[in-house]
């Protein structure tokens, strides 16, 4: 290889740097003011790219929250001809492992001090009602059943399924892969699909 191709080859190179960079800062401007526009926002808050926003204006985050990369908050207040009132309160030390999802329309409230493993769902809502219809999921109106509580100091394991209308107590562990459609008593460990309390903590 003589000179010239190698010159030609670093300025590829850098190129390619160049535009990654680029598109890093971009990326990263366009996240910071989307953060801005939280309805409220707390004090050290980290949040890593790749990161979601949908509706943020309806979104209150305490102090100290952190998030793994690919954490989707979205908070629908109009789909398909039809407007929701949502409300998504997330508190002081809260953090979101890998890819987490959180699905508002209604109400959400996450307590302090949850820790929230990785590809985790919380969603206030379905799509549509459990009936037969020939109407595309996709296309029906979002169902609430009620608000998600979760209340301080909860561990949450990977994979887990946080469904509409349900309290989860304060100082609970959900086991990975649980799907909880019901109420979970404070200092329980609750696993299975559906979920089942297994052990009171002492």
């Amino acid at each position: 290889m003589n000179i010239k191709e190698l010159f030609l080859g670093s300025i590829r190179s850098l190129g390619i740097k160049i535009f990654r960079n680029w598109e890093c800062r971009k990326e990263v401007a366009e996240v910071t003011e989307k953060m801005s526009s939280f309805k409220k926002k707390g004090d050290g808050v980290v949040l890593s790219l790749p990161l979601f926003l949908y509706g943020q204006k309806y979104t209150e985050i305490g102090n100290d929250v952190t998030s793994c990369a690919g954490l989707r908050i979205e908070c629908i207040d109009f789909r398909g001809g039809y407007r929701y009132f949502p409300t998504l309160i997330i508190g002081n030390r809260v953090t979101f492992g890998f890819y987490d999802h959180i699905g508002c329309i209604n109400k959400i409230i996450i307590g302090d001090d949850v820790l929230i493993g990785s590809h985790v769902l919380i969603t206030d809502h379905s799509h549509g009602k459990l009936e037969k219809s020939q109407e595309p999921y996709n296309n029906r109106k979002l169902i609430s059943k009620g608000p998600v509580i979760i209340e301080n100091n909860v561990w949450i394991g990977e994979n887990a399924c946080i469904l509409p209308g349900v309290r989860i107590g304060t100082g609970c562990i959900i086991g990975a892969n649980a799907v909880v459609t019901k109420d979970i008593p404070p200092y329980s460990v609750a696993v299975g699909v559906p979920a089942k309390v297994v052990k009171t903590l002492e």
